[in-house]
């Protein structure tokens, strides 16, 4: 068998030294569009991928972001990690520019889970089975909120316990615009 490949997908201009850097535009190791199927790897070849920035820009249509999920589920070794960023879709990075299509979230995220299809059906939920409609399988093993330095500013000037801080901070990413500048999540390949 061979190596197991890295793939620095949509890198722009940020080439990552070890990486398959891949974009449409510039000067990549390949020039591919990610929204042209089927992609050119082979089924369970790649170890490890980077999204930074991309996925956002993905997919206006909903077939073509399933799509998307589908070749990234395809071309997945077993274990593999998929490491995303992107804005939050509350901030005014994401809402600023008009290049980008399609929202990205941690629930939405979820929804490639077949272990999370089963726990919402289970507790009657009508979140929509991707992971089952598709077959692929994601497992979020890590996910991370990047907050938006104002706001870190003002949860320093607050005397309060950490519970009650965690409290405050959850309302604020419900309530208001601005507070989470970036997701971050790393996504495993479970075949």
């Amino acid at each position: 068998m061979s190596k197991l490949k890295k793939l620095n997908l949509g890198c722009g201009n940020q080439i990552v030294p070890g990486y398959i850097n891949v974009d449409k535009f510039g000067r990549p190791d390949v020039r591919f569009d990610l929204e042209t199927f089927p992609w050119p790897w082979e089924e369970s070849s790649v170890e490890e991928v980077i999204l930074n920035h991309v996925l956002e820009h993905l997919g206006q249509t909903t077939q073509i972001y399933l799509s998307i999920i589908q070749e990234l589920h395809r071309i997945c070794a077993p274990g593999a990690k998929v490491r995303i960023a992107v804005p939050h879709p509350r901030h005014n990075d994401f809402i600023s520019d008009p290049t980008h299509v399609r929202a990205i979230t941690l629930e939405g995220l979820a929804l490639f889970s077949k272990e999370t299809n089963r726990a919402l059906k289970q507790r009657g939920c009508a979140d929509s089975p991707l992971a089952e409609y598709l077959n692929v399988d994601f497992k979020i093993v890590s996910q991370d909120y990047i907050i938006d330095d104002i706001w870190i500013e003002k949860f320093k000037k607050l005397q309060v316990s950490e519970k009650e801080l965690e409290e405050q901070f959850d309302h604020a990413i419900r309530s208001y615009n601005n507070v989470v500048k970036e997701i971050r999540v790393v996504l495993e390949a479970v075949k």
